[in-house]
C-alpha cells in the first residue's frame, strides 16, 4: 500500500497537517454543489500542493470513510474541529459540551439513514495556581495522534513572600549602602597646598619579631598606618589643595610569586596577593576620604616602585574608578616614574628612587621642567626607596631634595643587614609664595604605644 501511494510517511503527515490547518481556519469538510463562498479544506490543500483534487480527496478521506493515508500510515486530519462546529449533525454541540465522536448508519445500498454525535463535557475554565503554591510539573495524556486528552498540573508549596522579604533583609543587614559624599570643609586657606607623602608602605610585608625585631602583618599595617595617617591629616591646616603622593612600594610584592621583579629576591608576605592588593586599595581610599574632610580638593598620584611596578598601576585605576563621581578628587594616571606639580611660586617633584638617584633629581627637574623652574622661587624634590630620612642638596643649589622614612618596620633581610631607621608619617604644607609653610611628623612606635595602652 505504501509503495502504491508512492509517498513517504513524512509527506503524508505534511498533507494531512495542511488539511487540518485549513479546517482550523474555518474551511468546511464538504461544500454544497455550486456553493463558491468558501472552498473545502481538502480542496484548499490540494490547490496549494498542486495535486489533483480527486486523487488528493481519496488519500485524505472523510470522517466516516478513512482515506488511503489512514489505511497506510494511520494518520488522518483532526475531524474533531469541524465536528465541534456541528458539521456532522443536525445541531451544534450543547452549551458546555463538545463533540466526542460522530456516527452514521447506512442501508444496504450505502444510503445514509441516520447520523448522530457523541458529546462530552467541554474542558473547564482555566484554574489559577492556588495561593502559596508554585507549579512543580505538568503531565499530559495524549491520543495516538498527539492530541491532548487530559492534563495534570502538579504544584507544591512555594516560599512565603514574607519569608523571602526577611531573607533579603537579613542578606543586606551588614551592607553599609552607598557612601554619602564627603562634605567639603567650610573654610580653607586658598594659598596653601598640603602634601601627604605615602613612603614605602610595603602593604603585605610579614615580619616575625623574634627574627626581625618587630612583628608586622597585614592587619597591623592597616591599623598602624591608618591611625598615623589620620592623625597627620588632622594636624594639617585646611588647604585649598591636597596631594596624596604614593611614593612607590605601596605593596610589598607585585604578584603571587612573592619575589622582586628586578633582582628576584624572595619576599615574606602575609596573605595572597589579591587580598594584599585589596587591603592597599582600601587603605588608600580611606586616606583620600580623610583628606577630603580636611581639604577642598585632593589630587592623587601613585608612583611605581621596584616592589610594585604593576600593582601601582592597578591601585591608581582602582582609585580613579572609586572616585569617578567625586568632583573634588583628581586621580593622576600618568604612568611616568616622575611627578611634577607647580603651586604658585613652588615647584614640586618626586620619584621613587630605584632608577634615579636622589642627588640627580635637581638636574632632571631643571631640564624637564625648565619653564616652571624659571618662574618659581621654591623647589622641592621628594624621593623614597631608602626607608630612612636624608636631605641630599642644600637650598643654595636651588632645590631641596628629601628622602622620606618608611612607616613599616624592617623585614628579616633589612634587620639582618643592620639597617637602622625610624618610622613615621610626614605631612608638609606649602605656601604659594613663601614655599614650605609647615610640617608635621607622626612617629610610629609600636613598643611605646603598647606601653601607653597598658598604662
Amino acid at each position: 500500500m505504501t509503495a502504491r501511494l508512492d509517498v513517504t510517511r513524512e509527506e503524508a503527515e505534511r498533507h494531512v497537517g495542511l488539511v487540518t490547518r485549513f479546517l482550523a481556519l474555518g474551511h468546511p469538510v464538504d461544500t454544497k454543489q455550486g456553493d463558491r463562498t468558501m472552498k473545502s479544506a481538502v480542496r484548499m490543500a490540494a490547490d496549494l500542493l498542486g495535486l489533483n483534487r480527486v486523487s488528493f480527496a481519496y488519500r485524505i478521506g472523510k470522517p466516516d470513510a478513512p482515506g488511503a493515508y489512514f489505511r497506510a500510515f494511520q494518520i488522518a486530519p483532526d475531524w474533531s474541529i469541524p465536528a465541534a462546529r456541528g458539521e456532522f449533525c443536525t445541531r451544534p454541540a450543547m452549551a458546555g459540551f463538545a463533540i466526542k465522536a460522530v456516527a452514521t448508519q447506512r442501508d444496504a445500498e450505502g444510503n445514509l439513514e441516520r447520523e448522530w454525535v457523541q458529546q462530552t463535557r467541554a474542558p473547564g475554565p482555566v484554574e489559577a495556581v492556588p495561593d502559596g503554591h508554585v507549579v512543580k510539573g505538568v503531565s499530559i495524556l495524549q491520543d495516538g495522534q498527539g492530541r491532548t486528552l487530559a492534563k495534570w498540573v502538579k504544584t507544591r508549596e512555594g516560599a512565603d513572600p514574607l519569608d523571602v522579604v526577611e531573607a533579603i533583609k537579613a542578606a543586606f543587614a551588614d551592607y553599609p549602602g552607598c557612601a554619602a559624599p564627603v562634605a567639603a570643609p567650610k573654610a580653607v586657606r586658598e594659598d596653601l597646598l598640603t602634601l601627604l607623602p605615602c613612603a614605602d608602605w610595603h602593604i603585605g610585608m610579614y615580619a616575625w619579631g623574634a627574627e626581625a625585631g618587630a612583628n608586622w602583618d597585614l592587619k597591623l599595617a592597616e591599623e598602624a598606618i591608618g591611625r598615623a595617617v589620620a592623625e597627620a591629616i588632622e594636624r594639617s591646616p585646611a588647604s585649598a589643595e591636597c596631594v596624596v603622593l604614593g611614593g612607590g612600594d605601596l605593596l610589598h610584592a607585585d604578584n603571587s610569586e612573592n619575589r622582586t621583579a628586578r633582582s628576584g629576591n624572595a619576599l615574606q608576605v602575609d596573605g595572597r596577593w589579591p587580598k594584599v592588593l585589596m587591603a592597599a586599595c582600601k587603605l588608600m581610599v580611606r586616606t583620600v576620604e580623610l583628606c577630603l574632610r580636611r581639604h577642598r580638593h585632593v589630587t592623587v598620584r601613585i608612583l611605581p616602585g621596584n616592589h610594585d611596578e604593576n600593582s601601582a598601576v592597578a591601585v591608581a585605576y582602582f582609585l580613579s574608578a572609586w572616585f569617578r563621581d567625586e568632583r573634588r578628587v583628581t586621580v593622576d594616571l600618568d604612568p611616568s616614574l616622575f611627578w611634577w606639580f607647580r603651586w604658585g611660586n613652588v615647584l614640586l617633584g618626586a620619584t621613587h628612587g630605584h632608577t634615579v638617584k636622589a642627588a640627580a633629581m635637581a638636574g632632571i627637574m631643571a631640564h624637564r621642567r625648565a619653564a616652571d623652574w624659571g618662574v618659581t622661587r621654591h623647589r622641592y624634590v621628594h624621593t623614597f626607596h631608602l626607608h630612612h630620612t636624608a636631605k641630599i642638596a642644600t637650598e643654595g643649589e636651588g632645590v631641596i631634595t628629601e628622602v622620606h622614612r618608611s612607616p613599616v618596620p624592617q623585614d628579616a633581610w633589612h634587620f639582618g643587614s643592620g639597617f637602622l631607621s625610624g618610622r613615621s608619617i610626614p605631612i608638609i604644607t606649602y605656601h604659594q609664595r613663601r614655599g614650605e609653610y609647615g610640617r608635621s611628623v607622626v612617629p610610629i612606635d609600636d613598643a611605646g604605644e603598647a606601653e601607653e595602652a597598658a598604662a
